[in-house]
């Protein structure tokens, strides 16, 4: 079940954002995020255990896709994807276009963009720590 966070879900969140990158806690402030208005922080809850995530900022006319997180026992199980599409559809009517980074080595999510309608429109070199490539990904509403 996708849902939106509350402040209970912040340390799962924050554990699981752990597996994105070493810093996660250090750069996100959840609990601003959920109390901002423009940042979308959605769970998605399988027997009252948060197995995944989605951050996104929402400009309106604009969205970029922050974070997206599975804990690894519930990757290919649909989390992503239900996430994804749980996010899309509680965007704005006026949306124009939905923009991600995502490593270029990630096969398995530039693969689950794509099936969404993301193209890769950019590429920011050596842009992650570790030295890897960047693809920009966008999405026209």
């Amino acid at each position: 079940m996708v849902r939106y966070a509350n402040v209970y879900d912040i340390p799962r969140i924050k554990e699981l954002g752990s597996l994105l990158h070493d810093n996660f806690v250090q750069v996100n402030d959840l609990n601003e995020m959920l109390e901002d208005g423009f940042s979308k922080v959605l769970v998605y809850e399988e027997e009252l255990e948060v197995v995944g995530f989605i951050t996104a900022t929402d400009l309106g006319e604009t969205c970029d896709i922050v974070s997206l997180v599975v804990d690894p026992r519930y990757r290919n199980k649909m989390v992503a994807s239900n996430l994804i599409d749980y996010l899309i559809s509680e965007l704005s009517e006026n949306l124009k276009i939905i923009t991600l980074e995502v490593d270029s080595n990630n096969i398995a999510a530039i693969n689950l963009y794509e099936k969404f309608g993301f193209e890769v429109v950019n590429v920011r070199r050596h842009y992650y720590s570790n030295g890897d490539d960047a693809y920009l990904m966008a999405r026209e509403s």
